[in-house]
């Protein structure tokens, strides 16, 4: 297995048969993942907001409609 040296990464490697990643320092690593969890964690929450925001647009909808209705109902009666 042959490791190369990522540019501007000193203690980053890959391997030049799977290139595949690995870190010589363990305290580096940690600090990577903590930052991509909280990446994910941001992208996780973002997509939860946008699909809530979705949702209650849907719901408007529904409340709109039926609003109509009973107004249209409402004048069919009198």
């Amino acid at each position: 297995m042959m490791k190369k040296q990522v540019k501007e990464h000193e203690n980053w490697y890959r391997d030049s048969q799977s290139g595949s990643l690995h870190c010589a320092s363990k305290s580096e690593y940690e600090k990577y993942m903590k930052a991509h969890n909280a990446k994910m964690k941001k992208e996780q929450e973002h997509l939860a907001l946008q699909n809530d925001v979705s949702q209650l647009k849907s719901d408007m909808s529904d409340i709109k409609s039926l609003l109509l209705t009973l107004v249209q109902n409402q004048n069919h009666d009198s």
